[in-house]
């Protein structure tokens, strides 16, 4: 019997190392091709940013500038409030009073009648006990530089002794800070009388 020498070879369980090698660089190459062809998708479509136009933060309407009045133009109409004090010749003899003004008034500067208004206001005798309370009508101009004019209305009398009695008068006034007045008038059962005065006119309010 013949024995025949076989060549025999190391049996390998598994691939070869070379095929292994070769598959690992396959998947290698075909990474890369996958990762190429992502980019140039991307380059090709660029993402927009959408923005939503309701998301915006809403702006605030336009403020107009505040303007002032200029301070020299002294135009408006005025709430003029103070004391006054005046010295009365009345049923023949000199007494005084004293009490509170109110007047509002318009003042148009450049105008021929600069001033128009009414007062009302109220004042108590020292003397003679009771007082008064009228109302007038104001006008005014400006007279060589200064706010000059004259005042009309009724008159009433009162007394801590006598019914009211009702009158008028009708007087001058200038203001320049303060206000003089002198004003004449009668007075049923009392006769006329005569009067000079300071009325300290404080604008409280102008509009």
């Amino acid at each position: 019997m013949c024995t025949r020498y076989v060549a025999l070879k190391p049996v390998h369980w598994g691939l070869h190392p070379q095929a292994v090698q070769g598959l690992l660089r396959c998947a290698v190459l075909g990474w890369i091709a996958c990762f190429l062809a992502v980019t140039r998708v991307a380059a090709a479509d660029p993402v927009t940013a959408v923005t939503d136009p309701h998301s915006a933060a809403p702006t605030a309407p336009p403020v107009p500038p505040v303007r002032l009045p200029p301070t020299w133009d002294l135009d408006g109409t005025y709430l003029w409030l103070g004391p006054l004090g005046a010295a009365s010749w009345i049923d023949a003899r000199w007494d005084s009073t004293f009490g509170a003004d109110a007047a509002v008034v318009v003042v148009r500067e450049r105008a021929r009648l600069a001033v128009i208004g009414g007062d009302l206001g109220a004042s108590r005798w020292t003397a003679r006990g009771g007082g008064r309370v009228w109302v007038d009508g104001l006008l005014g101009t400006y007279l060589l530089g200064h706010l000059t004019g004259i005042s009309l209305g009724p008159i009433l009398e009162l007394s801590d002794v006598t019914h009211p009695r009702l009158g008028g008068s009708v007087g001058v006034w200038g203001f320049a800070g303060i206000t003089p007045f002198a004003r004449v008038g009668s007075v049923a059962n009392l006769g006329m009388f005569a009067e000079l005065g300071i009325h300290i006119a404080l604008p409280v309010l102008r509009r």
